[in-house]
């Protein structure tokens, strides 16, 4: 009788782990389908993080097949106790014994089409995500799905070269991503059993980097920005941290990652980033263009920080927060208040990361040594005197040579 093999999948999480050390299996019935399930620790770009494999038996979910198929799961247990996982799954194929079974052939189960699996999906997330969200993100991928000229998953790449020809790249991109995380999702609740986007992306052409579009704020229109935000009944929340965007020079990702235990006497140290990913904001190690930096706290940024610290601090608590207390969506909060407030202040929109280019183009006005402003800010005295001076001639005037 000819042997049959599995066929063997496998993904992972990207939460990091948390205090269990060894991982667990379990026997599930997937499709009708025997299918073993288990999580095991790995070392993934230097940091240990759960990793859940997959092994599809293909034979149906009966009492005599599952005592079949048992041995496999104490096997793996075993293994799993004593660290010794055979990651590469060979070792855990059906034995001969397993072939007494006469395998039968896979009822062919109706693939659920993209609007439906989002239906789905978004009711699963909708616990976990606030109402504000829910209502806005959720609805407008909703409806880029419904203008799909297919929403059959084994078109996959024609949904993407829709979403090319009819979304800006960045906004393709962002429906593009959501989409992979319905089908993971789809993937690990057995709905489906490949996930069509898995390896798709798309590039957003290059042109000038939020780093390189510069067009700072006057002193005025800062001070005037953090006041409108002070003032405002629905985005005050945010007054602090946009200060705090002025005042240091930071990046977003940089000041939403910043927690109290960074905070020194006389010191800012940055080490850690909020960065977007498959599964939402995630935190990582290190920052964009280097591993740590540090910012020396004068009065401006101590006030700021005085102003917001905790009776009881706790040092792994994040100093600026959504008002749900989770991270800041740098996305949202520049789409809605980021946008509101400039409106109120009539001011021509400029994107929040300008905020960045305030400071550093106002520490080139006051005269500040470029390397000094680069060491502070994170990025090159070269890319200063090429970039930002020239955002200053019109506050210069030549001198009197008579």
């Amino acid at each position: 009788m000819e042997n049959k093999l599995p066929q063997i999948s496998y993904m992972y999480s990207q939460a990091l782990l948390g205090k269990a050390s060894k991982g667990s299996v379990q026997l599930k019935n997937s499709n009708q389908r025997l299918q073993i399930v288990f999580s095991y620790p790995v070392e993934i770009e230097g940091e240990m993080q759960r990793k859940r494999f997959y092994i599809s038996t293909g034979y149906a979910d009966t009492p005599e097949n599952r005592e079949k198929v048992s041995h496999l799961v104490t096997i793996i247990k075993t293994d799993i106790e004593y660290g010794q996982v055979d990651l590469s799954l060979q070792k855990y194929k059906p034995t001969a014994s397993l072939c007494t079974v006469t395998p039968i052939t896979p009822i062919q189960k109706p693939k659920p089409q993209l609007d439906e699996l989002w239906d789905k999906y978004s009711q699963f997330k909708k616990p976990q995500v606030s109402p504000s969200t829910y209502t806005k993100d959720f609805s407008k991928h909703r409806n880029h799905i419904a203008k799909l000229p297919t929403r059959s998953l084994d078109e996959a790449s024609t949904i993407r070269d829709y979403l090319l020809s009819n979304l800006t790249p960045d906004a393709a991109k962002r429906c593009l991503i959501q989409f992979k995380a319905c089908c993971n999702w789809g993937l690990e609740e057995g709905l489906i059993d490949t996930n069509p986007f898995a390896k798709m992306k798309i590039k957003v052409p290059k042109g000038l980097s939020e780093e390189q579009d510069i067009i700072p704020f006057t002193k005025e229109e800062r001070d005037l920005i953090i006041r409108t935000f002070a003032g405002d009944r629905y985005y005050n929340h945010y007054t602090n941290y946009v200060r705090f965007l002025f005042f240091t020079g930071c990046r977003p990702s940089e000041a939403i990652a910043l927690k109290w235990k960074y905070i020194s006497n006389n010191v800012i140290q940055f080490r850690e980033s909020v960065v977007v990913s498959e599964n939402g904001l995630v935190l990582k190690k290190g920052l964009k263009t280097q591993s740590k930096r540090d910012f020396p706290i004068n009065s401006e940024v101590q006030a700021i920080l005085d102003e917001i610290r905790p009776e009881i601090v706790d040092p792994e608590s994040f100093i600026f927060t959504s008002p749900t207390g989770k991270f800041i969506d740098q996305h949202n909060f520049s789409t809605r208040a980021w946008k509101s407030i400039l409106a109120k202040c009539e001011i021509p929109y400029r994107k929040s990361y300008q905020t960045r280019h305030t400071f550093i183009s106002l520490c080139v006005e006051a005269n500040i040594n470029s390397t000094a402003i680069g060491r502070w800010t994170g990025t090159s005295a070269k890319m200063i005197d090429n970039h930002y001076g020239a955002t200053n001639f019109t506050n210069l005037r030549p001198p009197d040579l008579s």
